[in-house]
């Protein structure tokens, strides 16, 4: 007896899933740098390489990639979801199509996941930066550029409920110190206050959004609006915390490396699974790695 068509045993699945998959709000391709992978790895020894212009002199000087290196290795994600073949037959209300579209909400908002736990991590022993230090430190040396900092804290009356003055003297303070990084050749890393994205946790989205807003009729010019744009990150869970992001630079915060794309498949009633245990899978599979760039691009800063 064949099994009866809901529509889920169709190539439409498929259709609907990357419709769902493509339409679905994300933030990755602004906060990170897509790098094409071939190999199984990448090696990164190019970042903090570029020389600074000199005079032409008596000829070109070469210079040599630096002694830093960063290797990033793919990994390869998945989702399944099973089902039973009675489900299928009896599903007249569309149940498992929806949670064919929830996968695809998942799929698509995994990188942005990630992101958020580099960021969790960031000061964390074992999370590092290419060079060689915890990618939120006080510790960042690099050739010539001396010791950095880029973990900041900045003072609330409630750590955890920042007020929209507090948060406009924090971004200040985050703005000013990322100016003020200096790359292994000495040389200052940014020329202007540009690109800039506050991530934040949901507790601080309405704070941070108010800081830079526009001139509210009756109140004082905001120095701040539109200085930069707020993203909220449900998976941040420190209320006190939140990370300022440059994302115009040719290398940003950090570094998709893209192996695989995501895929969808399933396996149903011509399957080994649909014939002898009547289960249908449904399933994404991709390979691909969110990893550190530029920690210079990166502030964080905690309200104490």
């Amino acid at each position: 007896m064949a099994v009866i068509n809901t529509g889920l045993l169709t190539k439409g699945l498929r259709s609907e899933f990357f419709d769902r998959f493509d339409a679905t709000p994300i933030h990755y391709r602004d906060l990170s740098t897509r790098i094409a992978s071939n190999s199984d790895r990448e090696n990164y020894r190019w970042l903090g390489t570029v020389p600074k212009i000199r005079e032409w002199g008596t000829g070109r000087l070469a210079q040599g990639l630096r002694v830093e290196s960063y290797s990033i290795e793919n990994l390869k994600y998945e989702a399944t979801i099973e089902v039973d073949r009675d489900e299928i037959s009896d599903d007249q209300t569309g149940q498992i199509r929806l949670r064919v579209a929830e996968l695809a909400q998942r799929a698509a908002t995994h990188k942005d996941y990630l992101i958020s736990q580099l960021l969790i991590a960031g000061e964390t022993t074992g999370h590092h930066s290419y060079d060689g230090a915890t990618f939120f430190s006080e510790e960042h040396i690099s050739g010539e550029s001396g010791p950095q900092s880029n973990l900041l804290e900045s003072a609330a009356a409630e750590p955890d409920v920042p007020t929209v003055e507090e948060f406009k003297a924090a971004i200040k303070q985050a703005i000013a110190t990322m100016l003020g990084f200096k790359d292994d050749q000495g040389e200052p890393m940014l020329l202007s206050a540009t690109g800039l994205v506050c991530v934040v946790p949901p507790t601080m989205l309405f704070p941070a959004t108010e800081s830079i807003s526009a001139t509210i009729a009756g109140t004082a010019p905001n120095a701040l609006a539109g200085v930069a744009r707020v993203i909220s990150f449900p998976w941040l869970t420190d209320p006190s915390k939140w990370y300022l992001l440059k994302t115009d630079g040719v290398i940003r915060p950090l570094i998709f490396q893209d192996r695989e794309p995501v895929e969808f498949n399933a396996l149903t009633e011509d399957s080994d699974e649909g014939f002898r245990r009547e289960k249908f899978l449904f399933g994404v599979r991709a390979r691909y790695r969110m990893a550190y760039g530029y920690w210079q691009f990166a502030v964080r800063t905690q309200f104490a």
